[in-house]
């Protein structure tokens, strides 16, 4: 993989995870809607499924 490639699939994961893990803050700390949780349970799936596709 070229460094480049590897560069920005590490922002892409990191990015990912901060999201998934910001909006639930939101939503528990912050009172916001519970419609927040969805974009969340996506991003972390989305990290997941990266950290197991840069596996390969």
């Amino acid at each position: 993989m070229s460094i480049l490639y590897t560069l920005g699939l590490f922002i892409i994961t990191a990015i990912a995870e901060i999201v998934g893990c910001y909006l639930p803050y939101l939503w528990l700390k912050k009172s916001a809607s519970a419609w927040v949780l969805l974009p969340a349970a996506f991003s972390l799936a989305l990290f997941a499924w990266l950290l197991l596709w840069a596996n390969k």
